[in-house]
């Protein structure tokens, strides 16, 4: 990458994806403004493409690592022609700038997609019904708690699951997330596959609207350990997301 973005400025991170993307062919989409800081989209559909590949970052504020992966891979030309690509790179600007999980107002963003409380949430939601359905979708994370690597999957047929080479990738960088229970799921050498009951929660997560309101084959939540040096959860994120990507 160019130079080091300044980590804890929305506005900075924003422009410079906003330049890359400009620089690669996308289309920036505005979809709201909080506290002054816009919400912002970036798509390019490839004529001929089948793919429709979402890529999420930054919904929660504490996790800058998350959102300096999808820049790197915009500006190392990940999202070439194989796809249409939709990106969301910083969803929750004001937590990054406080360095809260949190929005302003104290609001989980990452709990919000139910019955939205949030403007983030809300005006993300408005904007991702204005798009198809998506074949393929990732959410970057990062974890305090966790000492290793681990990931959410939703496979269906005929999308196989690449979770087992996702971790092989990332195994580079930091280890596999040891622990057998998180978040109180059961997660096997580092791989969460959750039976869920959407009606049956009151809140959900940005991935669980995903899967109910685009129809989505293939997903994946990537947890990276934030007690791990900013450069190497990056990386790990970037190779974990690049896995997916040879796919599509």
């Amino acid at each position: 990458m160019q130079a080091s973005v300044p980590l804890h400025d929305p506005a900075a991170l924003l422009g410079r994806f906003a330049a890359a993307a400009a620089a690669r062919g996308f289309r920036e989409e505005p979809f709201g403004e909080v506290s002054g800081f816009p919400l912002l989209a970036f798509s390019r559909r490839t004529p001929g493409a089948r793919p429709r590949c979402y890529l999420s970052a930054g919904i929660h504020g504490d996790e800058p690592a998350s959102s300096l992966a999808l820049l790197e891979l915009l500006e190392a030309g990940a999202f070439d022609r194989r796809a249409h690509w939709f990106l969301c790179p910083l969803l929750n600007p004001v937590g990054l700038a406080r360095r809260t999980r949190e929005n302003a107002q104290g609001v989980d963003l990452n709990r919000d997609y139910r019955r939205p409380a949030s403007v983030e949430a809300a005006a993300h939601i408005a904007w991702l019904r204005r798009q198809p359905n998506f074949d393929t979708t990732l959410c970057l994370h990062e974890d305090w708690e966790s000492t290793g690597m681990y990931l959410y999957e939703r496979a269906l047929a005929p999308r196989p699951g690449l979770a087992e080479a996702i971790l092989a990738s990332t195994s580079r960088f930091v280890p596999i997330e040891p622990s057998g229970l998180i978040d109180g799921r059961e997660a096997l050498q580092g791989i969460i596959r959750p039976a869920l009951a959407p009606a049956e929660m009151e809140q959900w997560p940005e991935s669980v609207y995903l899967r109910d309101e685009h129809h989505v084959l293939l997903h994946y939540t990537f947890e990276s350990p934030s007690q791990r040096a900013l450069a190497v959860r990056v990386a790990a994120l970037r190779a974990a997301t690049e896995t997916v990507l040879a796919g599509c």
